[in-house]
């Protein structure tokens, strides 16, 4: 094929420098925005990355790349200088150093007022508090999560939530990938033209970095990027070969899943079990070991679970829309909020695992975040 200019990198480019370089994340902005449907996702034994068709161009290029199209590159976080970027476009400047845990505007604890969101949350239910709201004020129609693939199976697949009833039902973390991006055609055909997106800190990226490189309509529509404070995620493969074989937990038996320090398993007959999270190192998703981002640091709103109050959300809010959000959501009484200081050690457990994530970017990849020095 001819030689494209270097200000539209495509497809080739793409494959080369994210997808096969070990920086791919698995997060499918780049399938959402190709206009041409040639994208797929291969999410089997492991994998988690996009794949191209063979026809228009082959596996490692693309016929529509070389007449211009650079939709896939304008959507992937990982794209030569994303994060730059992105901070540019969400805060009109770069991150500072100390900024290790990305710009950031209020940080508060949170969690719902409502005892059944309450209930069906993770940590407070700030995030299914936060989508019904958006949907009940008319600041989104439709919102892309994660659900189970069916009853006793805990597979975590992109689902779109537009009701309470059904924020309700994709409640709780699986703490295994799901994509949810690639929900969002569903949501589309629907009718959604507001769509929130709630996804790890990768997937929490591909609204910013769509818009900050104008991707065209699916930017428009990603209304509202909720992102989850995420070391790593793991493959499925952990439910049979980690859970089932040692532990004897089959994933019909499982009701209820957290992360403290250790698994926190809770089964459906009312039991109870920890295991230890060094075990499950062995089936650390492979687009998480080169993932720098632990915070969201390109959400509107970043969440986690993390520090002394389980039944509270750490939660960053770092845009004008996540501030309009949480304030009338706490005008309407629907969460309460404290000041995060009254838990410094949540807020020193995010910058340390900040820092922990940020040395994971390799050193010899093209112009990507500031690198963390290693501790002495």
């Amino acid at each position: 094929m001819g030689a494209v200019p270097p200000e539209k990198p495509h497809w080739a480019h793409l494959y080369q420098e994210v997808v096969t370089s070990g920086l791919c994340t698995g997060c499918a902005g780049c399938i959402i925005a190709c206009p041409h449907d040639v994208l797929h996702y291969d999410d089997d034994n492991g994998v988690y990355r996009p794949w191209k068709v063979e026809e228009d161009g082959g596996a490692t290029d693309c016929t529509h790349g070389a007449k211009g199209c650079t939709m896939c590159t304008r959507a992937c976080p990982r794209f030569r200088d994303w994060e730059s970027d992105i901070d540019t476009f969400l805060f009109g400047r770069g991150r500072t150093d100390e900024e290790v845990a990305g710009v950031t505007g209020d940080i508060v604890l949170a969690r719902a007022t409502d005892p059944e969101v309450l209930a069906a949350g993770q940590d407070g239910g700030l995030v299914s508090a936060i989508l019904i709201w958006a949907l009940e004020h008319d600041v989104i129609d439709a919102a892309l999560v994660s659900a189970v693939e069916g009853e006793g199976t805990w597979k975590a697949v992109p689902a779109v939530a537009r009701s309470r009833a059904e924020i309700l039902a994709t409640a709780g973390s699986r703490y295994t990938y799901s994509a949810n991006t690639l929900a969002y055609p569903r949501a589309v055909e629907g009718g959604a033209e507001r769509i929130a997106l709630v996804g790890m800190s990768c997937q929490a990226s591909v609204p910013a970095v769509m818009s900050a490189r104008k991707a065209g309509k699916v930017a428009r529509r990603l209304a509202l990027s909720i992102g989850l404070l995420c070391s790593k995620t793991f493959d499925d493969a952990i439910f049979p070969e980690l859970f089932e074989a040692k532990y004897g937990l089959a994933r019909g038996d499982i009701a209820k899943i957290n992360i403290k320090g250790v698994f926190q398993i809770w089964t459906r007959d009312g039991g109870y079990i920890e295991v230890p999270l060094k075990e499950g190192h062995a089936w650390t998703r492979e687009g998480c070991k080169a993932c720098p981002d632990f915070s969201a640091e390109h959400a509107d709103i970043s969440t986690g679970g993390i520090g002394a109050f389980g039944d509270w959300t750490l939660t960053v809010v770092r845009t004008d829309q996540g501030r309009d959000v949480i304030a009338g959501m706490t005008a309407d009484g629907v969460i309460e909020t404290r000041p995060g200081d009254d838990d410094p050690g949540a807020i020193e457990l995010m910058q340390r695992l900040a820092r922990v994530s940020r040395r994971r970017w390799p050193a010899g990849a093209a112009a990507g975040p500031g690198r963390m020095p290693a501790p002495a």
